[in-house]
């Protein structure tokens, strides 16, 4: 088979549609376009998102206001009665918490916040802490230490 030999599969390929030709065609008279009204007339159309003269959607909701802080950070929360579960003494880091599936991934910091109780001293590892957690550790007998938050600069 050569390349001017190939056809396309039968059924592939419509005529055109010749509208105005004649009633017998089928198309004639109004040719497909219905009887008067805008979408009847040559060079018809309304544009995108007209409602007929209707205040539009876009004009009907109201202005956004405000602003989207850029260097907000997103902290993966784990509470204080979320660590009971360790064993005392244990070292508890980020990398723990993921295994357990407390937390889901390590892409956010993690920060502990003091909703619950905690009775075993632990040594807890983490980038941030709530007033509140800080206290129940620190009085359960625990210890705490800042994680430094790896940045998108410091990932390059």
């Amino acid at each position: 088979m050569q390349t001017h030999e190939l056809r396309p599969p039968k059924g592939a390929r419509h005529k055109r549609k010749r509208v105005g030709r004649g009633n017998a065609s089928g198309h004639g008279t109004y040719s497909g376009r219905g009887s008067k009204g805008q979408k009847a007339r040559s060079g018809a159309g309304i544009r995108l998102g007209f409602e007929g003269g209707q205040t539009p959607l876009v004009k009907r909701l109201p202005r956004l206001r405000g602003f989207t802080n850029i260097f907000r950070v997103e902290y993966a929360p784990v509470n204080v009665k979320q660590l009971e579960r360790f064993e005392a003494g244990t070292e508890v880091t980020p990398q723990l918490l993921r295994e357990v599936g407390i937390i889901k991934n390590l892409r956010q910091p993690v920060k502990v916040l003091g909703e619950g109780e905690i009775t075993k001293a632990l040594t807890v590892r983490a980038h941030g802490f709530s007033a509140m957690a800080k206290e129940k550790i620190e009085a359960a007998g625990g210890s705490i230490e800042e994680v430094a938050r790896v940045t998108s600069a410091h990932r390059r």
